[in-house]
């Protein structure tokens, strides 16, 4: 392992990595530093495709120690799927999706879960909990299953119902808070506090490692384009974790020289219905404001108040990207039109994606020619509300 320290990114104070952390003490989320150099040493591009087609592939560049800790269900590696038909409709013959829908518990949270787990469980912790929109917290329950941890999920009442599942099959202490997600994070938050240090904080980025998980689809998309970047990669953003990690990961990309200087715009997509982040980009702002009444059938980007709204607003900034809000009847219409060119049934905050990369190709802020990913976060299965059927003749 090539972890060196944890590196608050607002006021630049160092912690070390092997003890527990949260936040730092001004408040902004703790990032994992490497030893880059040394990690240009101990491996080169050419070797990660001898290894297993999982994110464990990029081993010296995440935080696991001692390989006894990892926590794994074959996360990681998902394909990169080309799609002509929908692409050349809206004016980007290339177009590529990258699905996440086909990781364990089904969305791209299995990713964090997965890092999050395997470095607290090599760090000691016995219990976490965490407030979820449903994916998180069926990820982290299934994974805190496997590596004997307990945990605490807290998620409101309106989010899918397979989630709920998911965190009781695992034996997870499911709570159902009626209220928003920042409704549930206050529930966990006095929970932790209570426990006397028996239960850690694995909220969003309340802990360093779970975007360690998320930058690898950064890494992912990479290696798959033959060590090549796209030109823009457009992303669904509640929380903002996996923006920010693939921003991390092309950023330790470029430093070990395996990626040019020149790297992709990002994107993040919200709903009109919880767009705090477009609303604080548009206006130049540093920071968001909480979202009023949030609400978007793109369940996983109800995210009122993100926690890393500083780092996502400057991972745009930083990449010449931008934020753009689509609204729930255009993301419902291109998940079906979507599914009926490509064969894809994408999640809702997939399908958000496409409406925002139809508005940007449509604004000429994509330019032709380019090559464009979008990151569909789970599997549309797990929304079965978003497709109606109540139109459908019965013989």
């Amino acid at each position: 392992m090539h972890l060196t320290h944890l590196e608050c990114p607002c006021c630049g104070t160092e912690r070390p990595a092997d003890k527990l952390q949260n936040l730092c003490d001004c408040g902004s989320p703790l990032l994992a530093r490497y030893d880059l150099a040394a990690v240009a040493a101990a491996v080169t591009p050419e070797q990660f495709g001898l290894r297993p087609a999982n994110l464990w592939r990029y081993r010296e560049l995440l935080p696991v120690a001692d390989a006894r800790f990892v926590t794994t269900l074959g996360e990681g590696w998902t394909p990169l799927l080309r799609a002509p038909a929908y692409g050349a409709e809206i004016g980007i013959p290339d177009l590529i999706v990258k699905d996440e829908g086909l990781t364990p518990t089904g969305s791209f949270k299995a990713r964090g879960a997965a890092v999050g787990v395997s470095r607290a469980r090599e760090l000691g912790v016995e219990r976490i909990a965490m407030p979820t929109n449903g994916n998180a917290g069926a990820a982290w329950a299934t994974y805190a299953a496997r590596a004997g941890i307990g945990a605490t999920i807290a998620m409101p009442l309106d989010a899918p119902t397979i989630c709920r599942r998911e965190c009781l099959a695992a034996g997870a202490d499911l709570r159902l808070v009626n209220g928003l997600i920042s409704d549930a994070g206050r529930w966990v938050a006095g929970l932790v506090a209570e426990s006397g240090g028996r239960i850690f904080d694995a909220g969003t980025l309340r802990e360093p490692y779970r975007l360690e998980g998320k930058k690898t689809m950064g890494y992912e998309i990479v290696e798959q384009l033959g060590w090549q970047v796209p030109d823009v990669i457009i992303y669904p953003t509640g929380g903002g974790v996996g923006l920010i990690g693939i921003h991390k990961a092309l950023h330790e990309l470029r430093e070990l020289g395996w990626v040019e200087e020149k790297l992709p715009r990002l994107v993040a997509v919200q709903s009109t219905g919880c767009a705090p982040i477009v609303r604080a980009f548009a206006a130049g702002e540093p920071r968001a404001t909480p979202w009023a009444n949030a609400h978007t059938v793109a369940f996983g980007i109800t995210v009122p108040s993100p926690l890393g709204d500083e780092l996502i607003l400057d991972a745009l900034r930083e990449s010449s990207g931008t934020a753009i809000a689509v609204d729930d009847a255009e993301i419902l219409a291109d998940l079906r039109d979507f599914a009926a060119r490509e064969g894809l049934l994408l999640c809702p905050e997939g399908a958000a994606c496409l409406s925002a990369a139809r508005h940007l190709r449509a604004g000429g802020w994509i330019r032709a020619g380019e090559r464009v990913v979008v990151l569909n976060t789970g599997a549309g299965l797990k929304y079965p509300e978003t497709v109606d059927v109540s139109g459908v003749p019965v013989l």
